[in-house]
């Protein structure tokens, strides 16, 4: 299988514009932004810590589907990459989630039937990379944040579209991934990703998990190119990952990235 890297997609870079007054907190400063997007305006979450000044490490944070940039786990993420390792952080709604949405109160019955819809419309991964690499754009524009080393968690959706993301973005020295496998209309596409993504991988499985056979998610683990990849399997159910693997998560990334750490 070759190693080289997809392309970036071609993206008319915008500038962000902030979205309400910032939110400090315990030493934390989170701002909404807005990023226009070949017509989309793609919502977006940047956290940094207070009065941070100079470039350092930024974790791109990709929730599930359902879910949204600022869902409890995602926020609590993005904390603690910012308190314990004075990294930024940041996250995006993905199509048809969150602020994309005109009703933000839909139940989870109506925001998962849209994005099974999502899921299989031409385009939708090419779409999504291409709001990922303009958010992060626009934020390492930004003093506080620079062009430090990258990360990416994402479970679920979030590696989905994570990663082809992964798979187009070389910066990207360390990577989350899990609760997915080889299945669904972009299946072929996420395996042929998978085989260009050659940075250090923690991969999580749910033993249990009703919605993935187990054997599609193992074959996706297989597909990654990463020399330095490893899987950890939890028994429950697709969203009972244990905390202690999202507190692994956390220290996963800061190993790769936290040499690089400013101030």
């Amino acid at each position: 299988m070759s190693a080289r890297r997809y392309d970036r997609p071609t993206v008319t870079e915008q500038p962000l514009r902030w979205v309400g007054d910032p939110l400090v907190a315990d030493g934390v400063t989170e701002r909404r932004f807005d990023v226009d997007v070949d017509g989309r305006v793609v919502p977006g979450m940047l956290w940094t810590p207070d009065g941070a000044s100079g470039p350092r490490p930024l974790v791109l944070l990709g929730h599930g589907a359902t879910r949204h940039k600022r869902v409890d786990h995602i926020l609590a993420l993005a904390r603690q990459l910012v308190v314990n390792f004075g990294f930024a952080a940041m996250a995006i709604d993905a199509a048809s989630h969150g602020d994309r949405r005109p009703d933000t109160s839909a139940d989870d019955f109506t925001v998962f039937s849209e994005f099974l819809v999502e899921w299989s419309r031409d385009g939708t991964v090419e779409d999504m990379v291409a709001d990922w690499q303009a958010a992060l754009t626009a934020v390492r524009d930004l003093e506080e944040v620079g062009d430090g080393p990258l990360g990416y968690w994402g479970l679920s959706m979030g590696t989905i579209y994570g990663i082809p993301f992964v798979a187009t973005e070389p910066r990207v020295q360390v990577a989350v991934f899990g609760l997915m496998g080889l299945v669904g209309p972009t299946s072929d596409r996420l395996c042929t990703d998978a085989g260009q993504v050659t940075c250090p991988v923690t991969f999580i499985q749910q033993w249990d998990d009703s919605l993935l056979p187990r054997q599609p998610v193992l074959d996706l683990f297989d597909a990654l190119a990463s020399v330095d990849k490893r899987l950890h399997v939890h028994p429950g159910e697709h969203a009972a990952v244990p905390v202690e693997e999202m507190e692994f998560s956390l220290t996963f990334l800061a190993r790769h990235l936290a040499p690089y750490a400013g101030t």
